[in-house]
């Protein structure tokens, strides 16, 4: 069974009321890697009982969204994607998507996070690339 960061997943909750219907659980939170997944559930679908790609984009930009707010520098108020690029690989009909997200350049004005989703397989499910702005 999975461990689960509760302080990381209450982080989430509180700071993006949405992620918590989501359903999104944190694994673990730092500043170097923020790990988070969605279960797959039918209400969150297209035809034939894919996850919706706006779900799986959701994912990445929560977690992404808390890996650039645990690398802003001294003074900053928070944080807001300005820029999402996202390549979907595979679709998944099951089971969970775990996000993976890792600083590639904490500055003073962006934050700029890489995000990969991958399904319980360990197959890459999509690629995400984010920039923050700085508040």
């Amino acid at each position: 069974m999975t461990q689960l960061d509760e302080a990381g997943t209450a982080l989430f909750h509180q700071s993006m009321p949405f992620s918590e219907r989501l359903g999104i659980e944190v694994l673990e939170h730092s500043k170097e890697v923020v790990r988070a997944r969605l279960a797959w559930d039918a209400t969150l679908c297209t035809i034939g009982g894919v996850l919706h790609g706006g779900a799986l984009m959701a994912l990445a930009d929560s977690t992404g969204a808390v890996c650039a707010f645990l690398n802003l520098p001294e003074g900053a108020q928070g944080t807001s994607t300005i820029e999402s690029k996202t390549n979907f690989l595979r679709g998944v009909r099951e089971g969970h998507v775990t996000a993976t997200a890792r600083p590639l350049h904490a500055g003073r004005k962006v934050v700029v996070v890489e995000t990969e989703l991958h399904d319980d397989a360990g197959k890459l499910v999509a690629k995400v690339t984010q920039s923050q702005s700085v508040l």
